[in-house]
């Protein structure tokens, strides 16, 4: 039976309440007095000189505020880059400057050349189409590989070559896997492309600045997932601003997925123009300016190879990739094709060895950066549809290629330095199987094919690294910031708590699940516990939500800080029993002395932390409110298998996905529903990728899919009724919860599942087809039949 609250309950999400009335609070719901609005004039070529900008016929319109260029940042600094990268040869990547308005030249359409604050948006708007650009027009580089080449269109003039860094993982395996090449008894190799991919979360990005000239203090409200990094980088290395006179507001966020982790132009300009203008500065992103400002995610080019022994070992990988990295090095990019990527390409297998080359290329387009699952799902991919290829070549079953070749003991060191610290492979691929129901799947494919369709069965594994950790590898690994997370227990008198964190909330339930681990370790009720984030003011220093990190990394730093709490209240219960502190137990929101029937309920303990009558004041202070940082040793390793069936016309190549089971390996459940409900928010994902999206430009740098007209995005109708399980758990090992991530998780099993289903459909069909591109469109799938 479901428990009633606390850890393993499905109780349900409070902050749903305000969200599904109407109350919530996002950032372009902040209206301040005196404020001014904010339009962009942006570059409508991906690359050209900038030889003159007019602002006068601007200027004198009504309503206009102020008109600024790139003189008006004279001195100040660029966006700044996250993470450094060190290629194979030990030299750090090239970093071209980012401007916060473009300087000298445009590099990408929708890059702002300028930008006019005005009384209405109407007037701004107005005012910057009267602002007069003179752009000398140049060759513009999109193709990755072509960008490459001897004698092509720079991106940056300063900088060498469009090759941001040329790495290698692990460089010193690389004899090696060619050696295992060499000898290998089959190889099967695959060229595929992991399909780039607009956001499009359902709140465009919206950024408010504020400043009170009074005490010389800077506010953003901002639609983030990381406020404190926001601050960080946006006070020190771009605006200047002491973080002591610099607040980062992230109210409710309309969802995320990875594209508002990032420090963005527009966010340091309203901080900016808030002070210039000494008046409040809003900018609210458009759906059009979201598809050609907001970072794009995936958008990477691979060969994989696969080495396999006479008995169907796995022997060795090889992959050559290419990222594209667009016009700019966005906060986090350079660590998504290389350590989110290249050290996931064990995946759940025992492969001895692997050797990764990744070259990041800067090209005219909108920069990219992580994407739910970022690095996790282009490794899946490449993975599962080599294995996939390599069962058909071999003419073995694919399931039990993959069982032949699992990890089966754990711990388990991979050849590209990471540590499974637990995992059942075969327990999920059970799973799979008892959901799947492939001994009916004959039935099925007969029945499809009397009504005219042809049907595929598609399965693929995969495991993921989540809570990027700990923050001492990551900086030698080029981190420009720690990855540890924090959280406040503040306990009131009556025994109500508090807990603020510097996790973020942006669809994931935090509100919910956080209460409920706190709940249960006191145990008292859930809604006795507030979960407050978002707020720099009044959270400790954190690192945010992204790479599923929430439950494992800042969860825990939220059970270290209950001990305290827990501690500290079991001094104040021992004195108000008159035993011995060891004696002291705590259960169901009372302390109890061991042995005994003398209790004291939490109420009267934490009234007691503040009005301390019956306690030595020299051994215990007043109050009850506790800190603590929590830096994980390691990632956690959630893992899963996953089964998709399709129907596919002959006729049209339209493919419509009849069936899909998940069966996941999330560790410790804090709560089902909302886990459930993460798992099919990625699937949704994963799905539209497989199927629908596609972010496409044509070779002037023009994005050709610029809007929901041109970019398909999944509906209810595209899904099926999915099968989810995460009974299969092996717990995390290492933090106190043992709990692993599950945000990304169906945004990273769901693609490949989707595609092999659909080389199944057709190869059963009698035809020739290896592999074709995401996404699986009806004419791609058409034109590989009948091509």
């Amino acid at each position: 039976m479901p428990k009633d609250g606390g850890i393993g309950a499905s109780s349900k999400r409070r902050e749903d309440v305000r969200f599904l009335t109407g109350a919530g609070n996002y950032t372009d719901d902040i209206n301040m007095h005196g404020q001014a609005y904010v339009h962009f004039l942006r570059s409508d070529i991906a690359h050209g000189t900038i030889t003159n900008i007019d602002t006068s016929a601007a200027a004198g319109m009504p309503g206009v505020v102020r008109i600024f260029t790139s003189s008006d940042f004279e001195g100040v600094g660029g966006i700044p880059c996250g993470w450094q990268v060190t290629d194979k040869h030990g030299q750090p990547m090239q970093e071209p400057a980012h401007p916060i308005l473009a300087q000298g030249k445009v590099r990408h359409v929708g890059e702002p050349i300028a930008a006019v604050v005005a009384d209405s948006l109407a007037e701004a708007r107005d005012a910057a189409e009267a602002i007069v650009v003179d752009i000398d027009e140049l060759p513009a580089v999109v193709d990755m590989k072509a960008a490459l080449q001897d004698g092509a269109t720079k991106v940056h003039d300063d900088l060498d070559n469009n090759l941001c860094y040329d790495w290698g993982f692990v460089e010193e395996n690389k004899d090696a896997v060619n050696k295992a090449f060499e000898d290998a008894a089959h190889v099967t190799s695959l060229e595929l492309v992991n399909n780039r991919l607009v956001a499009n979360p359902m709140e465009p990005r919206v950024a408010v600045g504020d400043y009170a000239r009074g005490t010389d203090e800077s506010t953003l409200y901002t639609t983030s997932q990381n406020p404190h990094v926001i601050r960080l980088l946006m006070g020190a290395f771009v605006l200047g601003i002491p973080e002591h006179k610099l607040r980062v507001v992230a109210p409710d966020v309309g969802g995320g997925f990875g594209t508002k982790i990032f420090h963005y132009q527009e966010e340091a300009f309203c901080t900016f123009a808030a002070k210039a203008c000494n008046r409040p500065v809003k900018w609210t992103s458009s759906r059009t300016e979201a598809f050609i400002s907001d970072a794009h995610g995936r958008d990477h080019v691979t060969k994989i190879e696969l080495a396999l022994d006479a008995d169907n070992n796995f022997t060795a990988i090889r992959t050559e990739t290419h990222a594209n990295m667009g016009a700019y090095l966005s906060t986090f990019a350079p660590s998504v094709p290389t350590w989110l990527h290249g050290t996931l390409m064990a995946g759940n297998y025992k492969t001895p060895l692997i050797y990764v080359n990744v070259k990041a290329v800067f090209t005219n387009t909108v920069p990219v950066d992580a994407y739910r699952g970022a690095g996790r799902p282009e490794a899946t991919f490449q993975l599962e549809r080599v294995v996939d290829k390599a069962a058909r070549e071999l003419g073995v079953d694919p399931i039990a290629l993959r069982r032949q070749n699992f990890i089966t003991e754990f711990p388990y060191a991979t050849p590209v330095a990471v540590e499974y610290d637990t995992g059942d492979y075969h327990g999920t691929m059970d799973k799979l199987e008892e959901m799947g129901d492939f001994e009916g799947f004959a039935a099925r494919r007969a029945e499809s094919e009397k009504n005219g369709k042809l049907r595929g069965l598609g399965v693929n594994c995969y495991i993921e690294a989540c809570g990027i950790a700990p923050s001492n590898l990551v900086g030698q690994l080029g981190a420009r910031a720690g990855l540890y997370e924090s959280a406040t227990v503040r306990v009131n008198a009556t025994g109500g708590l508090v807990v603020m964190t510097g996790s973020h909330s942006h669809g994931q339930g935090h509100e919910t699940s956080f209460a409920q681990v706190v709940a249960e370790m006191i145990g008292i009720d859930e809604n006795m516990v507030e979960i407050v984030h978002g707020d720099t003011a009044n959270t400790p220093m954190g690192m945010g939500t992204y790479g599923s990190r929430s439950i494992a990394v800042g969860g825990s730093a939220m059970v270290r800080a209950t001990e305290k709490i827990i501690n500290k209240a079991k001094k104040i219960a021992s004195h108000l029993l008159e035993a011995s502190e060891a004696d002291i137990e705590l259960k169901d929101g009372a302390f109890s002395v061991a042995g005994t029937d003398k209790s004291v309920a939490w109420g009267d303990v934490t009234l007691a932390a503040y009005v301390p009558h019956n306690y030595p004041l020299e051994d215990i202070e007043p109050g009850l409110e506790e800190t603590a940082f929590y830096d994980p040793s390691n990632f956690t390793y959630p893992s899963g298998a996953y089964a998709c069936e399709v129907e596919v016309d002959p006729d049209t190549g339209k493919v419509t996905i009849e069936r899909f089971a998940a069966a996941d390996d999330f560790g410790n459940i804090i709560n089902p529903m909302i886990v459930t409900g993460q798992v099919h928010g990625g699937l949704a994902q994963g799905i539209g990728q497989a199927l629908l999206e596609n972010c496409a430009y044509d070779e002037n740098g023009q994005l050709l899919s610029a809007s929901y007209m041109d970019y398909a995005m999944p509906r209810a109708d595209d899904l099926p009724m999915f099968d989810v399980d995460h009974s299969s758990q092996t717990p995390c090992t290492h933090n106190p919860l043992g709990v692993k991530g599950c945000g990304e998780a169906g945004a990273i099993g769901s693609p490949p599942a989707v595609v092999n289903a659909v080389v199944d459909a057709l190869q059963s069909a009698g035809k020739d087809v290896t592999h074709i591109d995401m996404p699986l469109s009806p004419d791609r799938v058409w034109a590989a039949m009948n091509c």
